[in-house]
């Protein structure tokens, strides 16, 4: 597939997410990026900004399986990936699969569920695959999670691990919308008091999986430079050596910005990567996977803040 197909059918997909959800768009344009570079999206915002309902509108907009979970407290592992049921018809075990065996997964207000649950999640993430009872089941390949979470200072709500984050390419802060955008949020939404099912909005299914696939093979031929190599490298290892960070990101982060870089550029329509598509995007890519100090959390210093400087003090390349 060439660029100027993946330019259009990226296009297209704005365009129907835009009939459900009102603003939002640059948080549109990440879980595109995401999309393109085959990885996962992690939303976080207080309840009430449309996370869910920005990540039906996306999902519906592909003409793949779609499957969703509810987090909850009691929620268990087994109700996350299936279990194997013993039919006294044929005297054998069976495979119940979960809603995990599907190619879109909404994973709602993931942090309102026990570690133990989340982790669920983690082979999958990682190697689109799942183990039950000792036999591995693979998934598509297109298999990839978006999950929503309320701020962590919420009640009810149990922090991620870090080795669940770090499955997670962009971390991406929904906020509060602009005055215009919420007055047509109103205007749009203010008959009744729940949202429309999404079936209402009309959304079309803009991209399968093999126009999918056709889009991630022109993200992976687009060219880095060793130049640029170096920029993404220098940016996450000065994460490492920050007063203010407890912990930095890790090779993995600085692999999968890459990758997310190659995504930005074919979208912007480019066979080529530039210093600004790195700086776009490091710090919903970084943010999930450092840690700040608890000094720089008395002071203010959140993560975000943090990644903003070393992006602004690190040299880039011309």
């Amino acid at each position: 597939m060439d660029l100027a197909s993946v330019h259009s059918i990226a296009e297209d997909i704005k365009v129907e997410v835009a009939k459900a959800v009102v603003g939002q768009e640059e948080a549109v344009g990440l879980m595109l990026t995401s999309l393109l570079a085959g990885g996962h999206i992690l939303l976080e915002g207080v309840p009430g900004t449309a996370k869910t309902l920005l990540a039906q509108a996306f999902a519906h907009t592909l003409a793949l399986d779609f499957g969703r979970i509810q987090f909850t407290p009691d929620l268990m592992p087994g109700d996350v990936l299936g279990a194997n049921l013993f039919n006294f018809q044929t005297n054998e075990f069976v495979l119940t699969k979960g809603p995990i065996f599907t190619e879109v997964l909404l994973a709602d207000e993931i942090n309102r569920t026990p570690p133990k649950t989340q982790a669920a999640l983690l082979e999958a993430m990682n190697e689109r695959a799942v183990t039950i009872d000792g036999k591995r089941h693979g998934l598509s390949q297109a298999f990839m999670v978006i999950a929503t979470q309320n701020p962590i200072e919420q009640q009810g709500t149990y922090p991620l691990p870090e080795a669940q984050l770090d499955r997670f390419l962009f971390h991406i802060a929904v906020d509060y919308p602009s005055r215009e955008a919420e007055v047509e949020i109103v205007r749009r939404h203010g008959r009744q008091s729940v949202i429309p099912r999404i079936e209402d909005f009309g959304l079309r299914r803009v991209a399968d999986g093999a126009s999918l696939e056709g889009m991630r093979s022109a993200v992976a031929a687009i060219t880095l430079t060793d130049e640029l190599i170096g920029y993404i490298v220098d940016l996450v290892r000065a994460t490492r050596n920050h007063a203010s960070l407890e912990v930095g990101a890790s090779p993995r982060a600085a692999s999968m910005l890459a990758a997310a870089t190659r995504a930005r550029a074919a979208l912007e329509g480019r066979d080529f990567a530039i210093p600004d598509d790195v700086k776009a995007l490091a710090v919903p890519a970084l943010r999930h996977r450092v840690v700040a100090t608890a000094r720089a959390d008395i002071e203010g210093f959140a993560a975000a803040k943090i990644l903003r400087e070393i992006v602004e003090r690190t040299p880039a390349p011309r």
